[in-house]
């Protein structure tokens, strides 16, 4: 095997235009699904939440969040997630080389990665559990597609199953019960209480209050992600993203667009009446225990999200050069760099070492808010990508995972994405 110094990311020319536009699309929604958090909307109680002037058209937007937001951009993002890893093993085998020593690398790093996030900005990361879930993709490189999608399954549908035996058999195995013991702990030496927990960040006007609250939700979020089995969701959706990147469908898709409209009709039939039945129930307009809830979400989610994709992709075959496009692909192309960019313009905006908004904002402003900050990260990344060939922190990761120092700057400024590349790269 030629040693690992000599190889290398794959390179711009490579690239798909609909994998990275449908990575700014994830990354959009995600904005929009953290930002309630980063604005501390989530953590005021009821009696707050129905004092803010606009709290009338909160409970609307909270119900459509629900239906068309909660879970479909993250389910994307691993989809996506997935697919990189398929390219990333069949650019590494067209060369003769093996990946997999690389591939753990890079994992390694996006858990440290992860793991910083984690720990000195937002308790909400998903990077982590990414690179965990993640170091399992190779283990199923060469199982045949018909096993990989029913193991897919198997694993979404696994969180529903174990609350189903949670509540049926009612014995608890209760896997984040220590972690529970150590939230209590880290709260009782930073003075972090029930009646301070929804201002705290704001209140605070250094970055060590920022730190104190960060370090008790890390185990809190440690403790959600235990509780709602989501390390079995996500390996889920990462082999069903394996898939779609063996096949190529990403590449060929004037060859399925048969399979796109199937998608897409199925996807939105089927998710949408169950992400409103999911929404009523999240929201206690609809009765039901953990059990049902488990199952409205597992099976509203998925179908929906690939819907999202399938139009998406649709459009995309009509209107290859269409603005949107190249708005989206160049923020999707420095993914990495714009989400933990959104955390920081989170405590920028919201937090006490900031501008103080949190708190203080009802859902549709905040959620105008987290709209704007996507269109500056767009705008930014396309001014960036202008002279640069990657994002900050891409550069730092990929010279980090190939262990050789990679060139950052263009020799000519381009804008990138005027051009769709070609579907059979």
């Amino acid at each position: 095997m030629p040693p690992v110094d000599r190889m290398g990311p794959v390179s711009t020319q490579e690239r798909s235009v609909i994998l990275d536009a449908l990575r700014g699309l994830a990354l959009f929604g995600i904005c929009l699904a953290n930002f309630p958090e980063f604005s501390l909307y989530t953590f005021q109680s009821p009696e707050v939440v129905s004092a803010m002037p606009t709290a009338g058209i909160d409970r609307v937007v909270r119900f459509l969040q629900y239906v068309f937001i909660d879970g479909k951009f993250y389910s994307l993002f691993s989809l996506l997630f997935g697919i990189g890893f398929s390219i990333m093993m069949s650019h590494s085998m067209e060369k003769g080389r093996d990946g997999i020593a690389v591939f753990y690398r890079r994992m390694g790093l996006l858990a440290l990665i992860g793991l910083l996030h984690l720990m000195l900005l937002w308790s909400g990361d998903i990077l982590l559990l990414y690179a965990l879930a993640g170091l399992l993709l190779p283990l199923f490189r060469n199982v045949p597609d018909r096993k990989l999608l029913a193991i897919a399954a198997a694993l979404v549908f696994c969180p529903v199953l174990m609350d189903a035996l949670k509540v049926f058999s009612g014995y608890r195995f209760d896997l984040a019960a220590p972690v529970g013991g150590a939230v209590r702990y880290f709260n009782g030496l930073s003075g972090i209480t029930d009646a301070n927990f929804g201002r705290w960040l704001v209140d605070g006007e250094h970055y060590s209050d920022v730190l104190k609250f960060t370090l008790s939700g890390a185990f809190i979020r440690v403790q959600e992600l235990l509780e709602s089995n989501r390390v079995f969701k996500v390996l889920g959706l990462f082999l069903l993203g394996l898939y779609v990147g063996r096949n190529r469908i990403y590449a060929n898709l004037e060859r399925r667009r048969t399979l796109l409209k199937r998608v897409c009709r199925c996807g939105f039939l089927a998710g949408l009446p169950l992400s409103f039945l999911y929404a009523a129930h999240a929201l206690h307009l609809l009765g039901g225990g953990p059990v049902a809830g488990a199952f409205l979400y597992a099976v509203s989610v998925i179908p929906l999200s690939l819907a999202y994709v399938s139009v998406f992709c649709l459009w995309f075959l009509r209107r290859k050069d269409a603005l949107l496009f190249r708005a989206l692909a160049a923020p999707g192309r420095m993914a990495l760099t714009n989400y933990i960019g959104q955390s920081v313009l989170g405590i920028v905006l919201f937090y006490g070492i900031g501008f103080r908004l949190g708190a203080r904002l009802g859902l549709a402003q905040v959620e105008l808010v987290a709209a704007s900050v996507f269109l500056f990260q767009a705008l930014f990344s396309r001014v960036w990508l202008k002279f640069c060939l990657f994002g900050p922190l891409e550069w730092g990761w990929r010279m980090l995972t190939y262990g050789k120092r990679l060139r950052l700057f263009r020799k000519t400024p381009s804008f990138p994405g005027r051009k769709a590349a070609p579907f059979n790269k």
